[in-house]
Order: structure tokens, then sequence, then C-alpha cells
């Protein structure tokens, strides 16, 4: 038996591959699509998300990559979300809560500044676990790394939970990522190559500061790192 075949348990789930830090993203993924053909992936389209989005159609995905419209995002994700669905016809682009806009009575236009959190749960999380209830993948495919983040350093390939978060990025560097991307020709957010190295909401986006990590960036001075979606009590 490999170290990329699936391991049966007794009861006839399937268990994940003996991965490692060498094994290529595409092994992982082909993996997925093999083991959870209803994934879905999550996506808000930073460097990161932008080379998974490749990777994944090298693979043959054709699923749905979902996008929360927070009613705060920059005019450049929302092209970069434009120029690639039209790479990528393959797939599926949803957009949840489409043309939002920071007056639309879902929350204070005031709250981002007041508490983030909150705002984050109701205009991002909020929405995404909604629509994830309704189609109830098994495993969601998304592009976190380690080196985005402290509170990213040791997330694995594979996350086990009553549904699966598969990481295939979880080693990739952000120099290996650029590289890719470059070397592909794909429509990274230009926003990235003014010091945006993880690009959220425009009123808690800042640029990255020389020696800081790739998530500094966010929701800065606020003691807050993470929207929700991938820690917490709310996490998906």
């Amino acid at each position: 038996m490999t170290a990329l075949e699936e391991r049966p348990t007794q009861n006839g789930a399937v268990f994940a591959p003996a991965f490692d830090a060498q094994t290529d993203p595409l092994d992982v993924i082909r993996w997925a699509l093999r083991t959870h053909p209803d994934l879905i992936m999550p996506s808000a389209f930073n460097l990161n998300g932008v080379v998974l989005l490749d990777l994944a159609a090298r693979a043959g995905y054709t699923g749905e990559v979902v996008f929360v419209d927070t009613g705060y995002h920059f005019p450049e994700t929302l092209s970069t979300r434009d120029q690639l669905a039209a790479r990528y016809p393959q797939m599926t682009f949803v957009t949840l809560n489409a043309g939002a806009t920071p007056e639309d009575g879902q929350t204070d236009p005031t709250l981002y500044a007041a508490d983030p959190d909150a705002c984050c749960a109701v205009r991002k999380v909020a929405p995404l676990q909604t629509y994830l209830r309704q189609r109830a993948p098994s495993a969601l495919l998304n592009a976190r790394s380690r080196d985005q983040a402290s509170t990213r350093a040791d997330i694995p390939f594979v996350e086990e939970g009553p549904r699966r978060k598969i990481n295939p990025l979880a080693f990739w560097t952000r120099e290996e990522l650029e590289a890719y991307a470059a070397a592909h020709e794909l429509p990274v957010n230009p926003l990235y190559f003014d010091g945006f190295l993880s690009i959220g909401c425009w009123p808690c986006t800042r640029a990255v500061k020389p020696g800081e990590d790739a998530r500094a960036g966010r929701w800065a001075g606020k003691g807050k790192t993470e929207c929700g979606l991938w820690a917490g009590e709310g996490k998906l």
C-alpha cells in the first residue's frame, strides 16, 4: 500500500492517506475529489485562493467556488473574481449576498469599527454557514497555508471533523505561491503588489509592513487575525 492509497476503516469510512510535507498539492486535490465528490471550495480570491483554483482545475475540479459578498470588498477583489470565473468556466462561481452594501440594513454601517467580530459574523460567516447547511458537503477545499499567520502554523493537509477541511497548500510558502502564479500567468488581485498580502474588506485591511506575516494587515490593532470561518466557536 502506497502513501497515497486510501485506507478503509472497519466501518467503511476512509482515512486520509499518509501525506507529508513533500506531497504534491495536486495529489491531495485528486484524493479529495475521489473521496468527496460533493466537495465545495470557499474562496476570497487572495493569492492562495487563485493558486488553488488553478491547481484544482488541473486536477479536474468542476464544482462550486463560493464567495461571500460582504458589501465592503475592494473593487479589485470583485474584478479578480470576475476574471477567474471567465478563466475557469468549468466551475460554478457562486456569490452569496450578491450586491451587499454598507447601507443595506444588515448591520449598522459603523459596526466594523465598533465590533469587527460581530460584523464578520453577520456579513461573512453567517451567509456561508447557511449555504453550507443547505448544500451539506462532506468536505471543503480551501487555500490556507501555514506561513500565513501564527493561527495557521500547524494546519495539516486534512483536518478531520464533521465536515473535513482539506488544505492542499498547507506547506507552500508565499515564495512558492508567487512563483506558481507568475509561471502560470494567473490573475492575482492587483492590490497584492501594493503590499496587501491578505485582502479582506476595505475598512479592516491595510498593506503589510516589512517583516510582518501575510495576515498582519487584517484587522490591524484589533487583536484579531481570523474572520471566524476557520477558527472560533462558529468555525466551519
